[in-house]
């Protein structure tokens, strides 16, 4: 059996998404079907967009996307009909990156989030007899509907705003877990954040929770640095005007260098600033998409100094207890990460993007018809 579902489609690299009416598949046995509420956009989908990352195209992105459960195979047990689910990437859960609890390196990852078919080389998406690329992150939610499975459902209550939680399924989480589940930071550290967007504000808002005594923000836009103060950034420094960022740091605001650093932005003078600034033995966390061959370069020696460049995917978190946990933060006040959010209707996703890529709108989510 098929449905039918609107959808943005990206038909062509480097287009403009299509809101078109196309068919999708029932659910198998292990697979869940999600009327989707809303989806935020990330700056994934847009590297799929211009092509910075691989994905079969045509195809449906998105891929935070929050709903209700509308229909689930009969070999599903996690959720029900009507429950109220954040998605996240799918995992296989039993290689052994998954078993040591680590999901988001899962052995499987690619092929179940972007071969844009099932693992079987299915295809559930549908314009006519032309295959649609799906299973976006294990979810495609740029759409009425989402088809995914297990790994990626996260049951969430129902007194929140569902519209509101979907970018905790992949920015948020990524910034804010990076922050909580991999720097672990004592209270009364020093950290420093480059790159302002979601993910970067996810991290300060983290920094802040577990007191961090010192949480610089560092960005070309004094807009966002304002607005980086107000959820929880203790200095700020734009990088456009102060060139010399790890100069300015030692002697004005860490003589002894950082504990932790999170970049957002992938751009190699950027993090080569952080190695600079960094204590011996401190650890830069990188956490930005470069462009499609892009290359990684240092100056070694502030790097031989014992610094450490890690590279973080989806906060390292396991959704299901960490995605609840910053609903509870943001729940009690701790996590305010609702201050970012515009909403856009579904027909209005090409605009949401535009704003997005101008830096008008920090974390635009889509809303979708019904």
């Amino acid at each position: 059996m098929k449905r039918k579902i609107t959808a943005a489609v990206l038909l062509e690299p480097k287009s403009k998404f299509n809101v078109k009416t196309i068919e999708l598949e029932d659910p198998r046995p292990d697979e869940i079907l999600v009327k989707i509420v809303a989806t935020g956009i990330c700056h994934t989908d847009l590297a799929v967009a211009n092509q910075d990352m691989s994905f079969p195209i045509p195809s449906i992105l998105g891929h935070e996307g929050a709903g209700i459960v509308e229909k689930v195979g009969a070999n599903v047990k996690k959720v029900s009909v009507g429950d109220h689910v954040v998605l996240a990437p799918g995992s296989c859960g039993v290689c052994e990156e998954c078993m040591a609890g680590h999901p988001s390196y899962c052995l499987n990852f690619f092929t179940l989030n972007l071969n844009g078919h099932r693992p079987d080389g299915s295809c559930a998406y549908h314009d006519g007899h032309q295959e649609i690329g799906g299973f976006f992150f294990n979810q495609s939610s740029f759409a009425t509907y989402s088809l995914t499975n297990e790994s990626s459902v996260i049951k969430v209550p129902k007194e929140v705003d569902l519209a509101l939680l979907g970018p905790l399924g992949c920015g948020i989480q990524t910034g804010a877990g990076t922050i909580l589940n991999v720097a672990k930071p004592q209270a009364g550290d020093t950290i420093a954040v480059t790159g302002v967007g979601p993910v970067g504000l996810a991290a300060i808002m983290a920094a802040k929770v577990v007191g961090c005594a010192k949480i610089i923000a560092i960005d070309i836009h004094d807009e966002r640095l304002a607005f980086a103060k107000e959820l929880g950034a203790t200095h700020t420094i734009n990088s456009k005007h102060t060139v010399e960022v790890a100069q300015y740091i030692r002697e004005n605001l860490a003589p002894n260098g950082l504990h932790h650093a999170v970049d957002t932005t992938a751009i190699n003078a950027v993090m080569n600033e952080l190695v600079k600034a960094m204590k011996k033995n401190g650890t830069v966390y990188t956490l930005g998409v470069m462009k499609a061959g892009g290359k990684l370069e240092l100056d070694y020696l502030p790097f031989s100094l014992g610094v450490t460049i890690k590279s973080v995917i989806e906060g390292d978190s396991i959704p299901d207890l960490f995605i609840p946990k910053l609903i509870q933060l943001y729940v009690d006040g701790l996590f305010p990460f609702d201050k970012m959010i515009k909403f856009y209707e579904l027909n209005q996703i090409n605009q949401a993007v535009e704003d997005s890529e101008k830096g008008i709108t920090l974390k635009p989510i889509i809303r979708m018809p019904h």
